[in-house]
């Protein structure tokens, strides 16, 4: 295994079914322009609300990747 030297991002994917698909959708749309993507950690999570119920989720990732020689 190589070193390597990471940088890291903080996205907000959102929606309407559940928490993972949130993250799913926020890592499928970076990965469209960041490469080398490696891990990452849920830091803040919220929904939005209306007639008493969960309309959307909102959750925000810092993702890590590696970056290139």
């Amino acid at each position: 295994m190589s070193d390597h030297v990471y940088k890291q991002i903080k996205l907000t994917g959102s929606s309407t079914e559940s928490i993972e698909s949130a993250v799913k959708q926020a890592l499928a749309k970076a990965s469209r322009t960041v490469k080398n993507m490696r891990w990452f950690q849920v830091v803040d999570t919220r929904g939005h609300i209306e007639n008493g119920q969960v309309a959307h989720w909102q959750v925000t990732i810092e993702v890590g990747f590696t970056l290139e020689d």
